[in-house]
């Protein structure tokens, strides 16, 4: 009678169990599937891109220290910018190369100049915007902001990243990637910023999980008959 009591308790537990976790294991199972058929370098929109860019070599440039309202440098990047060279100084502002003058926000045609230097050449450009805010959830999340967003007249969407600021290429996003993008959300249950591997959420499902595997374990060694017989041999 005790067992009879102990094995009910316990299909009622991983019934319950298995109603709350089922969707999620589906989903978990779903992800894995996708993630383990896909190409990873597709995903990050490689194959729409250029194999290489080798930027251009200036020569006779300013010494980037010589204006006097330069109190000290930090960092220093030399940029190309539709085909002049510019210093990217101290993290937060430009300088040409060639005239030592500061230059200002990098304009539409400039980042149409610098797209092209990285993306495919038969791509035609759709259209061009300013992304001024991007939320947790956005494709261009945790990138510099404002940037331009160029967009390809292409099936799968294909858009690419110019940063206003720095002129540098950002990044490309395309339909698979926003697939990706949603399923690693439900695989990692943040849905906040879809980037957090270590949520709350996740932890207590996977505990979750856990029991209902070891409820099941517990499920069959009650219910089976072979067990069960063995059990009654040694008593």
């Amino acid at each position: 009678m005790v067992k009879r009591k102990t094995t009910r308790k316990f299909r009622k537990l991983h019934r319950y169990l298995g109603i709350i976790l089922g969707i999620q294991f589906f989903m978990w199972t779903v992800s894995g599937i996708y993630f383990s058929w896909t190409d990873i370098d597709e995903i990050h929109g490689d194959h729409f891109r250029k194999e290489n860019h080798t930027p251009m070599a200036f020569e006779q440039l300013v010494n980037p220290v010589s204006p006097g309202d330069i109190k000290g440098i930090s960092s220093l990047e030399l940029r190309e910018i539709a085909g002049r060279p510019y210093y990217w100084i101290n993290d937060s502002y430009l300088m040409d190369a060639e005239t030592g003058n500061r230059k200002g926000k990098v304009t539409q045609e400039e980042a149409l100049q610098i797209a092209g230097n990285y993306m495919l050449p038969e791509l035609e450009v759709r259209s061009i915007e300013l992304l001024e805010e991007a939320g947790s959830h956005h494709e261009y999340r945790g990138k510099p902001l404002p940037a331009f967003v160029i967009t390809y007249d292409t099936p799968k969407n294909v858009r690419a990243y110019v940063s206003i600021a720095d002129g540098s290429f950002q990044t490309v996003r395309y339909r698979d990637w926003r697939w990706f993008d949603f399923l690693w959300m439900m695989h990692t249950m943040d849905y906040e910023g879809r980037d957090d591997f270590n949520t709350l959420l996740l932890r207590v499902f996977s505990l979750f999980g856990l029991v209902t595997i070891l409820s099941g374990f517990t499920l069959f060694y009650l219910t089976s008959p072979t067990l069960q017989k063995r059990e009654r041999k040694k008593n």
